[in-house]
């Protein structure tokens, strides 16, 4: 028989690319489940690349992201801790450790003859019954801006409490939830700027309103600008060189090299002269502005800011509602930007520049200090996770209690609906609902706790109506959720069920993997 395939392709069927699957997933599963819940450990990544960059972080999504995977079933875990990441920032470990939980299950009934298909129908159901009894126990508290209020501290706390501000967790936590108030409603989490400054300790960390800029002002500028109308620029303030290189000019006397400069220098009067036009008292360009246009700007007063980075320049243009304009002939076809006042101000030992009172109202800088780049930057990501989720929920207000609470009532109702279905379903709504029971279980492992004892306990209590208990990490036992405040988002929440689900089917109903043939290099002798 003819082979379809090329010589060295390789194909794996039934089994043996089943377990393939299965195991590759839960390889990452377990890679990332030691991070998770409020005693979840840290990992650190270093990169092969130059400079051997190091990250410290407990982030299932950067964790995942930074890994490089030969096998597709765990590549399909790393994507749905992506866009978990993207979608509602925070739950992206959860999500990858319930995904391998659900497979390790199926693959103990794949083991007992049960069809992928019938296991597939089985978490279909479960997960419905597990979808609507979370929607039964949610709370909303839209209506009183207090009580919401606090829902959000609620939230920001138990996001953070996984992280590295745990520490401070009270402190971010209201950090965050200024700052997304801010935004009054709006998912755009652009305009809320992270600026992080080595120095210092966590707890100096502070809100601003307006923007900051990462800049010091020119030398002989104005250091304070009232009512400022700004030009956001990418161009070139060099040009006043003939800077082409290869160009040669013949003269046949120093009388025509001193022509070729005034002529250049009055090309860069008159692009200035131009910029001037605009009515501006503020100039911030991408790019160099050398000391000849500088002089010129000075002269007439106007603040000129040079080499502002690009994602800074950006931002500048977004909140203050201009343009980035690179050329100059027509000045009322660009939009200029507006603020109330340019100020220069210290943070550390560094000069910034202070854009208050802009355009877009919610604005605002959060300025990180810390004691080194990877603390910062590991801050950074734990306050994007908490704004990403903070931001969600002011959407969508609806809350549950953390802690394994919403695990434990899921894994209720699931284990219910077993009991009802006739069949083969059954097995499989059945070990939903033990991968459900999995997140509690982890979350008290990291913590050093004797899980098998809490997670019977918790049942336990779960059999009374409402109950509100959960794992309370801090004294090692099983404690009252509403007491404590540690609640999360019902959008987190759900993000987590629905993907993990859904991953899991794909990777189930996989029954054979076929590798290419690697491209050879052809001879060419």
């Amino acid at each position: 028989m003819d082979r379809v395939l090329k010589d060295d392709a390789v194909e794996e069927k039934g089994e043996r690319a089943r377990m393939a699957s299965f195991i590759g997933a839960m390889a990452i599963a377990d890679l990332v489940k030691t991070t998770l819940g409020p005693k979840g450990m840290d990992k650190i990544l270093q990169s092969t690349g130059r400079g051997r960059n190091v990250t410290v972080t407990n982030d299932g999504a950067t964790i995942l992201k930074s890994l490089h995977i030969d096998n597709p079933a765990a590549k399909v875990l790393v994507d749905i801790s992506k866009v978990q990441d993207d979608e509602v920032g925070d739950g992206t470990t959860s999500v990858v450790v319930l995904a391998g939980e659900l497979l390790r299950e199926a693959e103990k009934l794949v083991n007992m003859k049960i069809h992928p298909m019938t296991i597939i129908a089985g978490y279909r159901m479960a997960v419905e019954c597990a979808r609507n009894a979370l929607l039964q126990r949610t709370m909303d508290n839209k209506e009183n801006t207090d009580k919401f209020r606090s829902d959000l501290m609620n939230i920001a706390m138990t996001t953070l409490s996984s992280k590295i501000l745990s520490q401070d967790k009270e402190y971010f936590a209201e950090l965050a939830v200024d700052a997304v108030l801010r935004l009054k409603g709006s998912t755009n989490l652009e305009a809320i700027q992270i600026l992080k400054k080595p120095g210092g300790s966590l707890k100096d960390s502070f809100l601003d309103e307006g923007f900051i800029l990462d800049k010091k002002i020119g030398i002989g500028q104005p250091k304070r600008i009232e009512n400022a109308k700004i030009l956001v620029a990418n161009t070139a303030m060099d040009t006043d060189k003939v800077k082409i290189y290869g160009a040669r000019v013949r003269v046949d006397s120093m009388a025509k090299v001193a022509e070729i400069e005034a002529a250049e220098k009055q090309k860069m009067r008159e692009k200035v002269q131009k910029i001037i036009g605009h009515g501006i008292n503020c100039f911030v360009n991408r790019q160099l502005i050398y000391n000849f246009p500088e002089e010129l700007f000075a002269d007439a007063g106007i603040l000129a800011i040079e080499h502002a980075d690009f994602e800074g320049i950006e931002r500048l243009a977004l909140v203050t509602g201009g343009d980035i304009a690179s050329t100059f002939d027509n000045p009322e076809s660009v939009k200029l930007g507006h603020c109330k006042v340019i100020e220069e101000i210290m943070i550390g030992e560094d000069k910034l520049i202070h854009f208050s009172g802009v355009e877009m109202g919610q604005a605002c800088t959060i300025v990180l200090r810390g004691a080194s780049e990877h603390v910062l930057d590991e801050a950074e990501r734990s306050l994007h996770d908490a704004l990403c989720v903070l931001s969600q929920t002011v959407n969508d207000t609806r809350v549950v209690f953390g802690g394994g609470w919403p695990e434990m009532v899921m894994a209720k109702e699931v284990d219910e609906l077993a009991r009802k279905t006739p069949g083969k379903k059954s097995h499989a709504i059945d070990a939903f609902s033990r991968a459900l029971q999995a997140i509690p279980t982890i979350i008290a492992d990291n913590a050093g706790l004797d899980s098998a004892e809490l997670i019977s306990q918790l049942r336990a209590e779960h059999h009374k109506e409402n109950s509100t208990a959960g794992i309370d990490v801090i004294t090692g036992s099983v404690g009252d959720m509403q007491k404590r405040g540690i609640s999360e988002s019902f959008k987190v929440k759900q993000a987590i069920l629905l993907s993990a689900t859904e991953a899991a089917e794909m990777i189930l109903r996989v029954d054979e993997i076929i590798t290419c043939a690697p491209r050879r290099r052809e001879d060419r002798m």
